[in-house]
Parts: structure tokens; sequence; C-alpha cells
């Protein structure tokens, strides 16, 4: 091939710009080299970095400096607010490009069947967190009128949804949040908060920072459960071989053995309570029914049939995100990912041509940012290998003027890496003015008027 490959990636988190950058440091990148076009269905880049990390863990966000990185790439072009496949299709990006990587991500809450579930009151994580990240895409508002809440759910998202809930809005008014979600936070009636998991200390999913995060702010009083405090072989065995499960237990520890103290708000951690049912009355959310369990010595619990109802007025899921359907790609909709083999998407046991994933629509919502690289790197390399050995279908226009004039003839008002600085600059702006680091904007219009600059 004379000409540099062309490659679409479609979502413009830090799975995709993780790829575009193994792909850059990959044996393609020599002579003709790799041209590169991010698609993103946001104004904005970075996914979740952007929208789903909570506003209060700016060492977090730091990542966005690296990303940055990237797209500042001669190789690598940004087109913003662009959706698949409503705007442009698989056949689209077929045409236009040598090989496509999908990395859109899970921005869905996975489903819990419960009764009750559909009560109002009843709330998904994912969509709180976009609220209180000023995703454009979610209402302006949140109920906010609960004074006792329950957080179903033992991982970093549980900790974030439960944190900003116990916390007050003077605290995070340092941070990025935009005016509409201070405002609504600072109606917030919460003074208690509960996050449940069915299981044991050893086995919760917090990372050891993010819980002793909790314990840092001076209006929130961490409780534990002392009788919450218990392994079995399966537990001990799990504290051994995992560094981080036996920080996040032994802080855990320390918590259980203190004196209760006096701040306002008060937010308990309670293990081995396994959700049964979200009680209801005349429509709303009344209450948590929850049944004790026990460690079967494997670290696993059964039922005890002991069951308690919790006071409280909401209840928010964080037991995982949910990627969704891609129209043309197969989808396999227990896993909610698309069938791949090293990132191969794969369809009737056969590749289907020139078509990857990376990334949690890859691998399912779990890991951490380190595995979210290496996922990309594993992607490159059979893309790469693909391309070595002439199993590429060529893109029918590859010129990279051709997706531009497409793009622009379908009358699209897409974002480029240029207006992301410019929106980038705005933000800031906002922020200094008030002494901040940023405010985010938050509405669609004003993301495109603010960094492309047209009315």
């Amino acid at each position: 091939m004379s000409r540099p490959l062309r490659v679409a990636i479609v979502g413009a988190g830090p799975a995709g710009i993780y790829a575009a950058d193994a792909l850059m440091k990959s044996e393609i990148a020599a002579e003709p080299g790799v041209s590169i076009d991010l698609f993103e269905r946001l104004p904005a880049p970075f996914g979740l970095i952007r929208y789903g990390v909570a506003p209060d863990h700016p060492r977090i966000k730091g990542i966005i400096s690296a990303l940055h990185q990237v797209l500042d790439k001669p190789q690598v072009r940004l087109f913003g607010n662009v959706d698949y496949p409503g705007d442009i299709t698989l056949d689209d990006l077929h045409r236009f490009y040598d090989a496509l990587v999908f990395s859109t991500g899970a921005d869905a809450d996975r489903e819990l069947g419960l009764p009750g579930i559909d009560l109002e009151g009843s709330f998904g994580a994912a969509d709180f967190v976009s609220w209180y990240d000023g995703h454009p895409d979610v209402p302006r508002t949140w109920p906010l009128d609960a004074q006792k809440v329950a957080v179903l759910g033992v991982g970093n998202v549980a900790l974030d949804v439960a944190r900003i809930l116990a916390k007050t809005a003077d605290e995070l008014l340092p941070t990025e949040i935009p005016p509409n979600v201070h405002y609504g936070l600072a109606a917030n009636r919460a003074v208690e908060v509960h996050v449940f998991g069915r299981r044991g200390p050893a086995q919760a999913k917090f990372s050891p920072m993010e819980l002793r995060e909790l314990d840092h702010s001076p209006t929130i009083e961490v409780i534990v459960d002392p009788e919450d405090i218990e392994y079995d072989d399966g537990s001990i065995a799990t504290r051994r071989a995992n560094k981080q499960a036996d920080m996040v237990a032994s802080t855990l520890e320390k918590w259980a053995i203190r004196d209760v103290g006096d701040r306002p708000h008060k937010l308990f951690l309670h293990f081995f309570e396994s959700p049964v049912e979200i009680l209801g009355e005349d429509g709303r959310v009344v209450g948590l029914r929850t049944e004790r369990t026990q460690l079967d010595g494997s670290g696993d619990t059964t039922g005890t049939g002991v069951f308690r109802d919790w006071e409280v007025q909401s209840v928010y899921r964080a037991v995982g995100y949910r990627s969704s359907e891609l129209p043309k790609l197969p989808f396999d909709p227990l896993t909610a990912t698309v069938p791949h083999e090293a990132g191969r998407v794969m369809e009737a046991g056969a590749h289907l041509a020139s078509t990857y994933v990376t990334g949690w629509i890859k691998r399912g919502p779990v890991g951490l940012i380190g595995h979210t690289k290496g996922d990309a790197n594993e992607t490159v390399a059979c893309l790469v290998d693909d391309h070595r050995n002439g199993r590429l279908r060529a893109a029918q226009t590859p010129d990279e003027d051709a997706v531009v004039a497409f793009l622009t003839g379908r009358g699209l008002d897409f974002t480029t890496w240029e207006d992301w600085h410019r929106l980038d600059a705005f933000e800031r702006a906002l922020g200094e003015s008030e002494g901040r680091e940023r405010i985010k904007v938050v509405e669609r219009e004003a993301m495109l008027r603010a960094g492309t600059g047209r009315p």
C-alpha cells in the first residue's frame, strides 16, 4: 500500500485514544504511515474520564493530559458531535477507511431484577453520574429530597455516588461542577447514606485510595458495623493473594473499632446484606429489604433467611455498567459485548473483515485504565497482523478530504480537535472568574458555540 493506512476509531474515550496511540507506535507508523480519525457522538472527547469520573477526583482526570498528547499528533483527527450509526453508518466507514476500531465503552446501568426496581425514587447510578458530571444528554435537574438513601454495590462507582450524596454542595463547589449541579446539590436533603454489599470486606471491589477518601470530608462520618468484619478461608486467601483487597479490609477493620463521631452526615458501609426488594408505597420508594448472608468457606455467601427492612426514600443501584448494542455488528446480550477474538470482531465463526473492538465494548466494564491500554495493544496487534498479511479490506475512497466532504454534505455540525481546545479554554476562563480550575459547559448547543465559535 503506497498511501497511509486509513483507520477509523468510533469512540474518543480512553480506549479509543489508547488504540490511536498504539497504532502510531506500531510498525505501520513507518512509511507510508497511518492516518487515524476518531469519531465521537459528544462534542467533546475523553468519554468517561470527562463524564464518568466524580468531579472531586482531579487526580484521575489528570489522565486527560496524557490523552491530549496523543490527540495532538498530526496523524490524528477528531470528529466530535458525530453519531454512529445516525450520522455515519458501517458501510460509510468501510468506504472511507481500511480498518475500523469500535471503542464505544459502556454508559448504561446493568439491569438488576429486584421487585420494586421501577418505583419512583429508584435510580441507576450511571444516570446520576451523568447528571453530576454535566453530561449534555441528561436532564438538568435531579430529585434529591430523600433524607435516607441506599446505594447498592461495593465498587468505586458506588463510593462515588455515596460520597456525592453525602457531601455538601459547598464542598464540591471548588470542582468543575456546573451551576445547575451545584444548585441541585444545595437542595440535597440526604443525611444518611447506606451502602450495601452481599459479601464481606475481603470481596469489596473498592480501590484502597477511593475508600480512604470517604473519610477525608469534614462533614461525612463513615461507619462500619464490627459484626460485618468477618472472614472465611476463601476471604483469607483473597487477602493474601491481593494486596489491594488486604488494604481495603484493613481500612474497614480500623473504622469498625473506632468510636462514632459527630460529623453531620452518616455514611454506613454494610456487608453481608443482599438486597431482595425495594419497598414502595403509593408508587414511591419507602424502604429496602435485605437478607442477611453468611460466608460459605470459599469467600462467597449464602442466605440465612433473616430479613431486615431499612427505611430509605431512594435507592441507587451501582452494580455495574452495560454497553449498548452497535447496529450492524454482532452483540452478545448476556455479556453486553461484541463477540471477538483478541479484538477481531467475530460473526458466525469468522472475522468480520477490517473490524475490531477495544475497551469495555470488547471485555465488559471491568478493570482500570491500565487494562484499557492493554486491550488496545492487543487489538492493534491483530490489526497490524491483518495488514501485514493482506487481510484488510481496502477503502474505496481513502482520501482524507472525502470524509470531511461527506460530513459537511450531510449538514453535520461536527467538532474538531481545534474546537476542543477552544471549548477547553472557554471552560477554564469560566472557572478562573470564580477561582476554580474550570466550570464545565453542559448544554450541547453551548458547547458547540464555545468550541466552533459559530453562533
